[in-house]
């Protein structure tokens, strides 16, 4: 993307000139994030500082793209179904029981419209393990309950339950987007997705004004909002023959879409924030949008494994639901379902050769990059952090140590350290404040399945709000570490 200084002669444009300035000759300067003193000693600049102006353009287009993407992909319902077009866009084909297992060949495989598999056949046989990036799509947001539609104060609601975690004040006077999709007994399903056109209605959670709600001030968060408060509000116009205005919607809803109110109870429909991404600052080095955690990760994943090309060993962007409550069910990674895959793949390639320890050999031999953003410091409150270990915006990648949980083996931490520095991608390290803080990943998962796995992410600030903030130079190194890792040969 090229930024180019306007000429109106506004304050504002003069103030923007004057920081892309800075920023273009910050950018002249010697890069100091590839000295072998900066990696040694662990004092290394923001990746902003050295970056060439043609860096600087590759970063930015990057980060244009992503935006576009998860503009869309904004549940993992819709989340799959982009992913699927650019997987096909970019030659991979769908995994079938006659798919010929074939060094560069590029397969993809859906699990119940809810996981994507991105893969690139190896030189290697696949019993000697894959490279696997690993990570989620779904994100905190709301959920309609199973009989959603009510009628309160001559206004139509949904009543709704939160997935992962949320603050519940957050939700309140937002534009939200209905998504999702609605499965009726004949087998039929029905898409929705209301809100994301700057055409479309949307629906927001109306909060006490201060004029009524004089006690405020004196409540604690906990009892300012409450989670059965996140009702929206979907209707106003009541029926003219007397109903109400459920009803007024309910028929909407059999007009527009063929379903009944019993036809709610099968259906997956969330409420997500309706803005689209957008940059944010002067300098426009920050995105501020929905779902960053932790679809940033896996458009990065997706978008590498997409530009390899012969792989020493097969290489895989694994991408999973539900992650933010548990990593359960079918679709999460606590499945069965990366065991089936790989038996599956292992089998197609080994046939009447195929054994269980060939199996078990091929998970030993795999190393995972299971990949997660996590809080960066924040400038409302930096103190949230121990100094020594926190992961800044615009710092590159980071390692995580937990000191509980998944941590990676010595080992490990030094072939992945080989790994960054050897592609000068900036990194850092990052542990909570001792039993303060924390959160969990895929990665113990994999790690349980004697997989040698590694937890990378990125830092966000407004981590699990309705919009988090990434560093565009940060989604590019991610991109960069996950190429650097799908490409390293023995």
């Amino acid at each position: 993307m090229k930024i180019s200084l306007l000429n109106s002669g506004s304050l504002l444009d003069w103030v923007a000139g004057l920081l892309l300035t800075t920023v273009f000759f910050s950018a002249a300067s010697s890069n100091a994030q590839s000295t072998d003193d900066c990696i040694d000693s662990l004092q290394c600049e923001s990746s902003w500082i050295g970056m060439s102006g043609s860096e600087r353009d590759m970063v930015f287009a990057f980060a244009d793209d992503y935006k576009a993407f998860i503009h869309l992909a904004r549940t993992e319902l819709s989340f799959v179904a982009e992913a699927v077009a650019f997987a096909e866009q970019n030659g991979f084909e769908e995994l079938t029981d006659s798919t010929d297992i074939v060094p560069g060949k590029k397969i993809y495989e859906v699990n119940r419209d809810r996981t994507i598999s991105l893969l690139v056949i190896g030189e290697d046989a696949i019993q000697e393990g894959f490279h696997i990036i690993g990570s989620h799509i779904d994100s905190p947001r709301l959920e309609l309950k199973g009989r959603p539609l009510y009628e309160d104060s001559e206004f139509a609601l949904f009543q709704t339950n939160y997935h992962g975690g949320i603050k519940y004040h957050q939700w309140t006077n937002l534009p939200l987007a209905l998504m999702g999709r609605i499965d009726k007994k004949d087998g039929t399903s029905v898409q929705i997705s209301v809100g994301l056109d700057a055409n479309d209605p949307i629906f927001m959670i109306p909060e006490l004004s201060p004029h009524v709600d004089r006690s405020r001030n004196s409540k604690t968060l906990a009892d300012f909002i409450t989670p059965e408060d996140l009702d929206p509000v979907i209707g106003h116009i009541p029926v003219e023959d007397g109903g109400d205005v459920a009803d007024q919607v309910l028929a909407y809803l059999g007009q527009e879409y063929g379903v009944t109110r019993a036809d709610l109870v099968s259906a997956e429909l969330s409420l997500v924030p309706a803005g689209a991404p957008r940059d944010m600052g002067f300098d426009r080095g920050l995105i501020a949008a929905y779902g960053q955690d932790d679809r940033l990760a896996s458009y990065a994943a997706m978008r590498a494994v997409a530009e390899i090309g012969h792989p020493q060993k097969t290489t895989m962007a694994f991408l999973v639901d539900n992650e933010e409550v548990g990593n359960r069910n079918n679709t999460g990674a606590h499945s069965d379902y990366f065991a089936d895959l790989l038996s599956r793949l292992l089998y197609a390639q080994l046939e009447g050769d195929y054994r269980e320890p060939l199996f078990r050999r091929a998970l030993r031999q795999t190393k995972f990059i299971s990949i997660d953003v996590n809080p960066g410091i924040n400038p409302m409150n930096p103190g949230a952090w121990e100094p020594g270990n926190a992961p800044k915006l615009g710092y590159g990648v980071n390692l995580k140590l937990y000191g509980q949980g998944n941590t990676a083996n010595s080992e490990f931490i030094a072939w992945t350290r080989q790994l960054l520095d050897s592609n000068d991608v900036p990194w850092q390290t990052v542990t909570y404040k001792v039993g303060v803080g924390g959160g969990g990943t895929i990665g113990g998962e994999f790690s349980a399945q004697n997989i040698e796995v590694i937890d990378f992410g990125v830092p966000l600030l407004s981590i699990h709000t309705p919009y988090a903030v990434s560093s565009k130079v940060d989604v590019y190194s991610l991109y960069r570490a996950a190429l650097a890792f799908f490409a390293y040969t023995d």
